[in-house]
């Protein structure tokens, strides 16, 4: 049968043989082929650039969102809530300078303030005093008794002339009860043999008082301007005989507060202006004096 196949069939068995040599060489020759190890970090890469822009994206989202502050200079700007000063008191100025005598003009100028809402045009002008309703005022150089001797040089006689009771010729004003035992005591060297009266509230009731003005003469008043004004109320007082009206007003307490910045004194004392002392000043009867 060999011979049959001749030497085609050789050939044939040696070509496949070798076909199937060269096809197991290739096979082992060939590289295995690895796993494409590109793709994921490709992927990887695409998806890290991807965040990366898309966190880009987002700052610049917000910085076009931020609205921009305005400056000064932007036109149509709201002014900005200015802080509230606190308001100086009376103690604060008058800790950095030194206090000035009162005069006249200040009194005057007090007068008018406190009627300025309460008061007509026409009845405010009825308010003023003149110049000469005036007696000179302290300068800050004198006592009590000094003063009243340069302001009332003929006193002596004039306390002999007075013999009307419940009134005195002589009337100072000033802010508490413990002011007024101070000035008081300050008298001495002036007073002589006149009868000096206290008039304020502090432990003593009206009636006490309205009693012992009726029981005999009395030349000089001090006291505090709410008990002297219910005194004139309650006719306990008199101003018939009242000829010097005396303001302790350049005397401050522990605040540095004259009588009329006290609230609650000075609503008494231009209570007691109207009480009839300004008609007087005007008819010429009385006259005040700033100490």
């Amino acid at each position: 049968m060999g011979d049959d196949l001749g030497d085609e069939w050789w050939a044939h068995e040696g070509k496949s043989d070798v076909s199937d040599a060269e096809e197991e060489t290739q096979q082992d020759e060939q590289p295995t082929k690895k796993p494409n190890l590109k793709t994921k970090p490709e992927k990887r890469k695409s998806v890290t650039e991807k965040t990366a822009k898309a966190k880009k994206k987002k700052k610049n989202e917000q910085k076009e969102c931020v609205i921009p502050q305005k400056t000064d200079t932007d036109e149509g700007k709201s002014p900005k809530p200015k802080r509230k000063r606190k308001k100086k008191t009376i103690t604060d100025v008058l800790s950095s300078s030194e206090p000035k005598p009162g005069c006249p003009a200040d009194l005057q100028n007090v007068v008018t303030q406190y009627f300025s809402d309460k008061r007509s045009v026409i009845e405010q002008e009825e308010l003023k005093l003149l110049d000469s309703c005036f007696l000179s005022s302290n300068d800050l150089t004198h006592t009590l008794s000094s003063y009243l001797k340069q302001v009332c040089p003929k006193w002596s006689k004039i306390q002999k002339q007075h013999t009307q009771q419940s009134s005195v010729v002589l009337l100072i004003v000033c802010s508490s009860a413990l002011r007024t035992i101070e000035l008081i005591k300050q008298l001495t060297a002036f007073k002589g043999e006149a009868k000096v009266l206290k008039l304020f509230a502090k432990h003593i009731k009206v009636e006490e008082q309205v009693k012992l003005l009726q029981k005999g003469v009395t030349h000089i008043g001090v006291g505090t301007p709410g008990r002297i004004s219910a005194l004139i109320e309650k006719e306990g007082l008199s101003l018939q005989a009242l000829k010097y009206l005396v303001l302790d007003w350049n005397w401050r307490d522990q605040k540095l507060r004259r009588m009329v910045d006290v609230p609650e004194v000075k609503l008494d004392f231009m209570k007691l202006l109207e009480s009839g002392i300004l008609n007087a000043c005007k008819e010429d009867k009385v006259k005040i004096g700033l100490f």
